[in-house]
């Protein structure tokens, strides 16, 4: 059994930082340890059995915290068993059927042997930070298209996998 999770990410307005205390609530319902942080604040990745890192969206790519995350660690990661979430999708994309990862995140999943990718809907509100978020909120298509029932599906199975291994 994996005892110690990180679930880490890379966020700019805080919706990928929700999504991942979500995905970490659901890990220590299952008697997990789990640790929540910024990627960018994470030094080493020695104290966890496995690794969660989530990356919001912008412009076809992964946050730059999440991304230098994974690069700065990968040697580490490649020896544990590591899931990756993407969020930011605004509107019903990700209601009508599975979002592949970007380009960038599908070819570190295949260097990792990352055990699973999913994309969840994001989050914009008034008062992100951004010119493109304010442009996106001034055309009227901002809202909150995250669903916290996928989510925390997704999350029990990633305990599941840990609590049975």
């Amino acid at each position: 059994m994996t005892d110690t999770v990180l679930v880490t990410y890379g966020t700019t307005n805080g919706s990928t930082a929700e999504i991942a205390e979500a995905v970490a609530d659901i890990l220590r319902k299952d008697g997990l340890t789990v640790e929540s942080c910024p990627a960018g604040s994470v030094r080493s990745v020695a104290p966890y059995d496995a690794v969660v890192v989530g990356g919001g969206l912008y412009a076809g790519r992964w946050h730059k915290d999440a991304r230098r995350f994974v690069r700065r660690h990968r040697d580490a990661l490649a020896r544990r068993p590591v899931w990756f979430f993407s969020s930011g999708p605004l509107g019903d994309a990700v209601a009508e059927g599975d979002i592949p990862p970007v380009r960038g995140v599908q070819r570190t999943m295949n260097r990792l042997d990352v055990r699973e990718h999913v994309t969840f809907g994001g989050c914009l509100k008034e008062g992100a930070k951004g010119r493109m978020a304010g442009m996106i909120l001034r055309s009227g298509k901002g809202g909150d298209f995250r669903d916290f029932g996928a989510i925390e599906a997704w999350a029990q199975g990633i305990a599941d996998a840990l609590t049975h291994a």
